[in-house]
């Protein structure tokens, strides 16, 4: 991977922590982006994000570390 940059936010409803967009921004956005579809269209949480399993170190952590500093505002790898 040659691109070292790049974001990941994941907005939520402040009463519900529903997740209606997870903006994705980077050279391998499209290799994180599935995980996001899923969220959204069946109506997940950043809560079940930040409760899904990921590899580490990978990049497909990125998303729910975004997800996790979101839900309990406190990042693993801040």
């Amino acid at each position: 991977m040659d691109e070292s940059e790049g974001i990941v936010k994941v907005i939520t409803d402040a009463k519900t922590d529903r997740v209606p967009a997870v903006p994705i921004f980077g050279s391998r956005a499209s290799d994180l982006i599935a995980e996001a579809v899923a969220i959204v269209e069946f109506q997940g949480s950043a809560e079940h994000i930040a409760r899904i399993v990921h590899g580490d170190p990978t990049l497909s952590e990125s998303v729910p570390e975004a997800a996790r500093a979101t839900w309990s505002e406190a990042a693993l790898h801040a």
